[in-house]
C-alpha cells in the first residue's frame, strides 16, 4: 500500500495504518512545485534583504533581533539544537510514526518553506523505519510542540538519539544505517520542522480512534451485564429515543437493539419489576454522550490533519510573484486541546458507569439475589469477584482526576511574548491515561458479567441463548477466561481481557456477529 500525501487530505485511517503498519509514504506529484515554490521564495526574501520572523531575526521574545545573512542557517540548527528539551518517557513508536507522518503532510501545503530535500529525509525516515526517540513532556501546545518536535528534528541534523530496528542509537549512526545521511537546515527549515500542533494532533487522533473502539466495547460489556442480570431492553425501545433526538443517543440505543437481539437472558414488561437501574436503563443516554464527545475530536483531528500549523507562513501570488511573510497563530493548540478535554471526560464517563455496573454484579442486595454475592459459590470461603471491583474502582477513581481540564490552564512564557497557551499535549497525555484506566474497568465488566452469565445459565439452561451479538464476545472471553469455581490468581485472566479490548477483539466479533461496523457519525 502506498499513501501519497497532498497536505490536503490525509486520513485518521491513513494515520492508523502508518502508525501500525508499513505502507510506503511519498508525496503527491501536486505537491513537490508548492514545496519548491516556497523554499525559492525563501532563498528570494535572504537575496533581498528582507526582515521576516524567524528567517533572519531571532524566535519568541528575540524575534526583533536580526541575524546576519551568514548566519542564518545557523540560527535554524540553533533552534533545533536549543529546544530539544523533552523529559520524560519516550513515546511509542507508533506515536512516533504518526507525529512523521503529520508533520511531512503539513510541510506538504508548501507554506512552509522547507526544501525538498529535508521533506524527503523526513519522508524516507519514515518509510526505513528511522523513529527519533521523542521524550512525552515539554510542550505547552503553543508556538506549537517546539520540544518534542525539536527532538524528532534532531536526528534529521544527525543528532538526538533514533529506534532503528528495536535498537536505540545515536542520530547520524541510525540514519547511516539505514542507507541516509542527515541534511544541513537552511533558512526557515528548523522553525517549520518544530512549530506546530503536530505532537497533540497525532496523539489526539491515535486516542480517537481508540475511543470509537473502546465505546463500542463498552456498549457490548453494558449488554452482556443486562443479560447477566435478568435486565429488560425496554428502555432501549426507538420510541423513547426519537423523543429526545440526540442522534448519538438514538445510534446507541440501535446498535444495543441489535446486540441483544434474540437473546433469552433479558425480560420483557414485569409488573413485579418495571425498571433498571441508571447503569443499565441510561446506556443510551450516556454512552451516546461519549459518542457526541468523540465525535466531536473526529471532527476536530481530521481538519487538524490537514491544516498548517506552523508560523510564519509564506504566500506566493502566482500572478505577480509578490512574497508576504505573515504572522499568525495557528500553532495555538486550543482547539485539539479543549476536543482532548471533552474526550477525556466522556471516557472517564464510559469508566465510571462500567464500575457502577461491576458493583452491581457482584452485590447480590442491588442485583435482587439474581446473582450470588461476588459472583461465588461458597462465598466466606471464597472472596470471588470482590477484589476486582476494587481496581475497577481505583481505576474509575484515577480516571475522575485526570479529567480535569488541562486546556484551563496556562503559563506564560517567553517573557511573556507567549503569554497564553493550550497545554494540548497535556490533555492528550491525560486522555491516553485514562483511556488505558477505561479498557481495564471494561475487561473486568465483561469478566465479571461472563461469570455471571453462567450463574444464570446453570439456572435456565446451558442452551438459552444470549444476543447474538453478545454472544460472539461471551465466546471470546470463554476462550480466554474459565469460569471461576473458587479463588485462583486473576490478574492473569484480567490481562488477558484486557488485550482482546485494547486489540479490538471483542468489538470486532459482536460487529461480525450483528453484520455491522457501527459507525460513530462524524460530529
Amino acid at each position: 500500500m502506498t499513501i501519497v500525501l497532498t497536505g490536503k487530505n490525509l486520513t485518521i485511517e491513513q494515520v492508523i495504518e502508518v502508525a501500525y503498519g508499513t505502507p510506503e509514504v511519498v508525496l503527491s506529484d501536486e505537491a513537490v512545485p508548492r514545496v519548491n515554490r516556497c523554499a525559492d521564495a525563501v532563498q528570494k526574501l535572504l537575496a533581498d534583504g528582507v526582515v521576516a520572523y524567524g528567517i533572519t531575526t531571532g524566535f519568541g521574545a528575540f524575534k526583533d533581533r536580526v541575524i546576519p545573512l551568514e548566519q542564518v542557517e545557523l540560527l535554524q540548527r540553533n533552534i533545533i539544537m536549543s529546544h530539544a528539551v523533552g523529559v520524560g518517557p519516550i513515546l511509542d513508536v507508533p506515536t512516533t510514526r504518526a507525529i512523521m507522518l503529520i508533520r511531512a503532510n503539513t510541510l506538504a501545503s508548501g507554506y512552509s518553506g522547507i526544501r525538498m530535500d529535508t521533506l524527503q529525509l523526513l519522508l524516507e525516515m519514515l518509510n526505513r523505519g528511522v523513529h527519533p526517540v521523542i521524550p512525552e513532556k515539554g510542550s505547552l501546545g503553543a508556538s506549537g510542540d517546539l520540544a518534542p518536535l525539536s527532538h524528532m528534528s534532531l536526528v534529521l541534523i544527525g543528532e538526538g538519539e533514533a529506534n532503528y530496528q528495536g535498537e536505540i542509537l545515536p542520530g547520524a549512526e541510525a540514519l547511516q544505517r539505514a542507507g541516509l545521511k542527515p541534511v544541513t537546515l537552511a533558512a526557515k527549515e528548523g522553525l517549520a520542522l518544530t512549530n506546530g500542533t503536530t505532537v497533540m494532533c497525532a496523539l489526539g487522533t491515535l486516542e480517537t480512534h481508540r475511543a470509537e473502539m473502546l465505546s463500542q466495547t463498552a456498549d457490548i460489556a453494558g449488554c452482556l451485564s443486562l443479560e447477566a442480570l435478568n435486565g429488560t431492553p425496554l428502555a432501549y425501545d426507538e420510541r423513547i429515543h426519537a423523543l429526545r433526538p440526540f442522534p448519538r443517543q438514538a445510534d446507541c440505543a440501535a446498535y444495543l437493539r441489535k446486540l441483544i437481539e434474540g437473546s433469552e437472558f433479558t425480560r420483557g414488561y414485569d409488573p413485579t419489576n418495571i425498571q433498571d437501574a441508571y447503569t443499565l436503563r441510561c446506556i443510551p443516554q450516556v454512552h451516546g454522550a461519549a459518542r457526541d464527545a468523540i465525535a466531536y475530536a473526529r471532527w476536530a483531528m481530521e481538519i487538524e490533519l490537514n491544516a498548517v500549523t506552523d508560523n510564519p507562513l509564506i504566500f506566493v501570488n502566482d500572478e505577480t510573484g509578490e512574497i508576504e511573510v505573515v504572522s499568525g497563530g495557528n500553532f495555538h493548540g486550543e482547539p485539539l486541546a479543549i476536543a482532548m478535554d471533552y474526550l477525556g471526560i466522556a471516557m472517564s464517563e464510559l469508566g465510571n458507569i462500567s464500575e457502577r455496573r461491576i458493583m452491581r454484579l457482584i452485590d447480590e442486595a442491588s442485583n435482587v439475589h439474581t446473582l450470588p454475592a461476588f459472583l461465588t459459590q461458597n462465598g466466606g470461603l471464597n472472596s470471588g469477584f470482590m477484589i476486582v471491583q476494587y481496581t475497577a474502582a481505583a481505576l474509575a477513581t484515577e480516571s475522575k482526576v485526570l479529567s480535569h481540564p488541562a486546556s484551563v490552564d496556562t503559563i506564560p512564557t517567553s517573557a511573556n511574548v507567549e503569554d497564553h497557551v493550550s497545554m494540548g499535549v497535556t490533555a492528550a497525555l491525560k486522555i491516553r491515561r485514562i483511556s488505558t484506566n477505561v479498557e481495564r474497568i471494561l475487561a473486568i465488566e465483561l469478566m465479571a458479567a461472563a461469570q455471571g452469565i453462567d450463574f444464570r445459565k446453570a439456572v435456565h439452561g446451558q442452551d438459552a441463548k444470549l444476543g447474538r451479538g453478545t454472544q460472539a464476545a461471551y465466546t471470546l472471553i470463554r476462550q480466554q477466561v474459565p469460569f471461576i469455581e473458587a479463588d485462583t490468581v486473576m490478574y492473569p485472566y484480567m490481562e488477558a481481557v484486557r488485550k482482546l479490548v485494547a486489540e479490538g477483539e471483542i468489538a470486532r466479533q459482536a460487529n461480525a456477529a450483528v453484520e455491522t461496523k457501527n459507525p460513530l457519525n462524524g460530529f
